[in-house]
This record gives C-alpha cells, sequence and structure tokens, in this order.
C-alpha cells in the first residue's frame, strides 16, 4: 500500500548518500560551502566520475545511526545547502558537466534561523537553477522526496524514482493532520495523495521508475546501487546530444 511503501521509503537502512558515493561513483572530491555562510551537512556534492562519465553529484545525506543523524540534520537541508547546490549546478553549467542529483529528505528544515537566512528563497532560487542548467540534469527519488526541500533539486531533464520511494508536496502525517485533525489517518492521506512511483509516473510527474530488489533498496544495497546506476548512465547519455538551448526548452 503507499503508506507501507512510505515506511519503506524512510527505513533506516535504505542506501544514502554516502552509499552510493562509496559503491558506484568513482573519484568523488565534495565542495564545501556556499562561500556566504557555511557548509550544510544535509545537503553532499562535489565532482565525480560514473562509469568514466564527469559528472556533477549532489544530493541529501540522512545519517544512518544517532550521532551521524544529527551531524547530517536528517537530511533536512537549510539555506545555506541550497546555495551550495546553486555553487555546484553553476559549476556544472560552466564545465558542461551532467548534474546528477540523489533526493532523500522529509523536507527542508523548518527551524527559526533557516527562516530568517531565507529558506523560502534559497529553495525557489535553486529550484530556477535547475531549470536554467545547459546540461543534462537527472534527479533520482531514492527514498523519501518531501515538499519545496525535494523539488528544489528534482526540478530536472529526466526525474527517475526508485521503485518504493515516495514523493509528494507533504508528508502523509501533515496531510492527515490538516485534514483531519489528528496523524492517525495517515495512511487514508498517503492513498489519497498518490505519493507512490507508480502512481506519480502515470501522473507524468517522473519519467521512469527504477526496480529495487525484492523487499525494498534496504534488503541489498549492491543491487539497488547498481540498478540506480545504470538508469542514471542510460539517461545522461540519452540527453548529451541535446544542445543547451534544446536542454533548457525541455
Amino acid at each position: 500500500t503507499p503508506w507501507q511503501k512510505t515506511q519503506v521509503a524512510r527505513h533506516p537502512e535504505r542506501p544514502h548518500f554516502k552509499h552510493f558515493v562509496a559503491s558506484v561513483f568513482d573519484d568523488f572530491m565534495p565542495l564545501a560551502g556556499d562561500r556566504a555562510f557555511a557548509d550544510d551537512q544535509a545537503i553532499l556534492g562535489g565532482l565525480a566520475r560514473l562509469g568514466g562519465r564527469r559528472i556533477v553529484l549532489i544530493g541529501h545525506e540522512k545519517g544512518d545511526d544517532t550521532q551521524s543523524r544529527i551531524h547530517h540534520n536528517f537530511g533536512m537541508g537549510k539555506p545555506e545547502g541550497y546555495r551550495k547546490a546553486i555553487r555546484l549546478m553553476e559549476l556544472a553549467d560552466r564545465f558542461g558537466l551532467p548534474v546528477v542529483s540523489l533526493v532523500d529528505t522529509s523536507g527542508a528544515f523548518p527551524g527559526i534561523q533557516a527562516e530568517e537566512r531565507g529558506q523560502a528563497e534559497a529553495i525557489a532560487r535553486s529550484t530556477e537553477k535547475c531549470l536554467q542548467l545547459g546540461v543534462p540534469m537527472i534527479a533520482c527519488i531514492v527514498g523519501e522526496g518531501g515538499s519545496g526541500g525535494a523539488v528544489a533539486l528534482a526540478a530536472a531533464d529526466r526525474v527517475l524514482m526508485f521503485e518504493h520511494a515516495v514523493y509528494s508536496v507533504i508528508s502523509p502525517e501533515g496531510c492527515a493532520s490538516i485534514l483531519w485533525r489528528t496523524g492517525d489517518k495517515a495512511a487514508d492521506a498517503a492513498q489519497a495523495m498518490k505519493v507512490t512511483a507508480a502512481d506519480l509516473k502515470s501522473l507524468g510527474v517522473i519519467d521512469r521508475i527504477v526496480k529495487e530488489p525484492v523487499g525494498g533498496a534496504h534488503r541489498d544495497h549492491a543491487l539497488a546501487t547498481a540498478s540506480l546506476a545504470q538508469a542514471v548512465g542510460e539517461e545522461i547519455d540519452a540527453l548529451q546530444g541535446f544542445s543547451p538551448a534544446q536542454i533548457i526548452q525541455q
């Protein structure tokens, strides 16, 4: 069910950004900071290679134990994280490198400090930059695609989504608390919101579903990451013949 898929998408043992970097992306060189305020650990990025292709890689990192989750702020980006993503996308555009983003966040960080530093503006600018790129951009929803925090890295030429990932404007619990004044209706909300890959593919929100191992990506990291790498590589190759103007037009 959609609610079960939501729980699988949140599984703490699903592969995260660092697992993809370790298994399918070579020569990863992280680039830090937004050159304005700080280096956000929830959104990581840098230069990398995928099967010999030079790319710029950006993504959310949730962490996988208590200490690392706190360090990475549970994958919830702050304004400086989205401004770092903008800086990396501009770098990719300047040097003609495809952009690959790995989206896995419950949403952008909603704290007072983030709002004071222009969270909404940073998300809007990041979304705008995705749409302005003259190089191919492939976005991959690998876990949770939550609200503007996800869209800011996912307004791409091609949007891929793991079979058991979810992508929505608000969490099912958040939707239920608004509509029914109780989080107990989260399963009903997930059903109504059409958060699953199959629903979003039929609606045209995403372009391609990437198969997961039986039971979910957390069951077999190697198989899941290899499956995603192959799909991303195919999409980059399909877009390589387009001119910057054609890519922007798309």
